[in-house]
């Protein structure tokens, strides 16, 4: 079986559309979404209506935050939840559009388990807002605690960093594996990268190929310079949230 594994799009509709069509050129037509659908980019409505075509799709602590009131954000990623809540409020469209994309959001699950296959945004001990950074490497014992709740591998997000965690406490990027991994025994955390704001110094969209047990990950260029423009555009978005995008930070 062959599927795409994505992860926060952030509201980046350019950078969404370049993945998309990357992965349509592969032949791939089954899509998971790990979460952060929305969040810090212009373009909720639209990023919306295209997950929904995914297969699957988590929850992630944006979705949350745009659903219920944020907590735990920064002041800029507050801003956007709330300029971001109040697109999804106005209609582009007619109310059954509206109602759509609430109803979406809202019934989107925390967690998904295929065999021994686990997806979350977060972590497996906290699906929703634990983040697994690479230097967690150096704390054994978290590590151990969520490792202990992986029956085998698990594919998550959030951090917006790629790479992968093995359970002897190292962590590699898809450069030091020439961009392919492949599952063996041992417990794994993969972490699919980020399609909308990348954060490993690469501006390009990260996100996964997932073939029977090869891992690949795959960069996509996209018009970022066009998010950046639409992200000045809005006076509650921060320009930081579209100057990071040059930097991939």
């Amino acid at each position: 079986m062959k599927r795409a594994l994505i992860s926060d799009i952030h509201s980046n509709l350019e950078s969404l559309e370049a993945v998309l069509a990357d992965i349509q050129e592969q032949g791939i037509t089954e899509i998971y979404c790990l979460g952060d659908v929305v969040g810090y980019g212009p373009n909720p409505r639209e990023c919306i209506d295209r997950i929904m075509q995914c297969q699957v799709c988590l929850l992630g602590n944006h979705d949350q935050g745009a659903l219920f009131d944020p907590e735990g954000f920064n002041s800029g990623a507050e801003r956007a939840i709330f300029w971001t809540r109040s697109q999804l409020e106005n209609s582009d469209g007619t109310p059954a559009t509206v109602h759509r994309r609430w109803d979406f959001l809202g019934e989107l699950p925390r967690n998904h388990q295929e065999d021994d296959l686990l997806f979350v945004h977060g972590s497996a001990r906290n699906p929703l807002n634990e983040y697994v950074f690479p230097e967690d490497i150096y704390n054994k014992r978290k590590l151990e605690k969520i490792f202990a709740l992986i029956h085998q591998h698990a594919f998550q997000g959030h951090t917006h960093v790629p790479g992968v965690f093995t359970e002897d406490f190292n962590f590699f990027s898809p450069e030091e594996m020439d961009h392919e991994y492949r599952l063996t025994g041992g417990k794994t955390m993969i972490n699919v990268g980020s399609v909308g704001q990348p954060r490993d110094g690469d501006p390009r969209s990260c996100y996964v190929v997932l073939e029977d047990d090869l891992v690949r990950f795959r960069r996509v260029e996209y018009p970022l310079e066009k998010t950046i423009e639409k992200i000045y555009a809005v006076a509650e978005l921060d320009n930081f949230l579209g100057d990071r995008l040059r930097d991939g930070r």
